[in-house]
């Protein structure tokens, strides 16, 4: 499958959840081999929620052949069902390649490669609320709930203690986190993958030639939005500005044939960064694993300290 595509598919509790709930794939792990790591997030602040009933979902770097890394801007969204929060995607390094594990919606909050995506997500879990009741309460520490009418709203200061802006796990450069045994928990649950509002405002990400690293430099014009697939106009926000970024080379075949693992992640064989891809059924179509068991994690502790607010230098 081709990068792009599989890129775009990058997307209480109680009797309400049970009522509402209805599962898709347990996870979804894009094996795309990319040889260059991608590069670090963006610092920038949150616009505005539109509306209430909305979740954030934080930017991300995405991989496409012929453009090469580009920016996919954080932006709210409405889950698509009550009691689900998201669990962004996250790269990660293996074997000296670097894999794309994509985003879903789930009952829980799992592993997402201990990336401080800000905003609430500080590397561990999420901090910027919960479901209770059906309804969804917004901890103004970490939201930007300004202009719009929203009753549901708590206040959980949450530590500042950035270390690192790596946007993906493992590797020189990247994080250390490992998963915990509540998120390699949350990872057998059945999960709901991105929304059609996730899927275009990522294709758009894709076509526009501003998001490119190449062109870009790392630090996007539009590095979040105030609604799926709004790039231009009144709350989008502009990554500040810091030490240009290069990109590395988008036509040569740095990526490999892209294959779109469903289920939870198998012990395969990862595609050589060389090579065509390799997959361990040796096809490039999509593939269901639903007896596979989840990837294995060192043991250490994974970091505790939170993020508050906006994405800081």
């Amino acid at each position: 499958m081709h990068a792009t595509r599989a890129f775009a598919l990058a997307f209480l509790l109680g009797a309400c959840w049970l009522a509402t709930f209805r599962p898709a794939h347990a996870q979804l792990v894009l094996g795309v081999s990319v040889n260059k790591a991608p590069p670090p997030l963006p610092a920038y602040d949150q616009p505005p929620i539109p509306a209430p009933g909305y979740l954030w979902v934080p930017g991300y770097w995405a991989w496409s052949e012929g453009v090469g890394y580009y920016w996919v801007p954080g932006t709210w969204i409405l889950p698509p069902q009550t009691g689900l929060l998201w669990t962004p995607g996250y790269w990660d390094s293996e074997e000296g390649v670097y894999v794309f594990h994509l985003g879903y919606w789930g009952p829980h909050i799992g592993f997402y490669g201990g990336v401080d995506y800000g905003f609430g997500y500080d590397g561990t879990g999420y901090e910027g609320g919960h479901w209770k009741d059906c309804s969804f309460f917004y901890n103004g520490a970490v939201n930007n709930l300004t202009n719009v009418a929203v009753t549901n709203i708590y206040s959980k200061p949450v530590a500042i203690d950035r270390r690192s802006n790596a946007s993906f796990n493992g590797a020189m450069g990247g994080t250390t986190a490992n998963a915990t045994p509540e998120q390699l928990a949350a990872q057998w649950e059945h999960h709901v993958a991105a929304t059609p509002e996730q899927t275009q405002h990522a294709e758009a990400a894709s076509k526009d030639p501003a998001l490119s690293l190449s062109r870009n430099h790392g630090h996007p014009a539009v590095a979040a939005t105030p609604r799926a697939g709004l790039f231009k106009g009144r709350g989008v926000v502009a990554a500040r500005l810091d030490k240009p970024i290069e990109a590395p080379a988008s036509k040569t075949p740095a990526v490999s044939n892209a294959t779109l693992f469903q289920g939870n992640v198998a012990n395969h064989k990862l595609p050589s960064p060389k090579g065509s891809a390799a997959t361990s059924s040796g096809s490039n179509e999509d593939k269901s694993l639903p007896g596979a068991k989840p990837l294995e994690r060192r043991s250490a502790a994974p970091s505790h300290h939170l993020r508050h607010g906006s994405r800081a230098d």
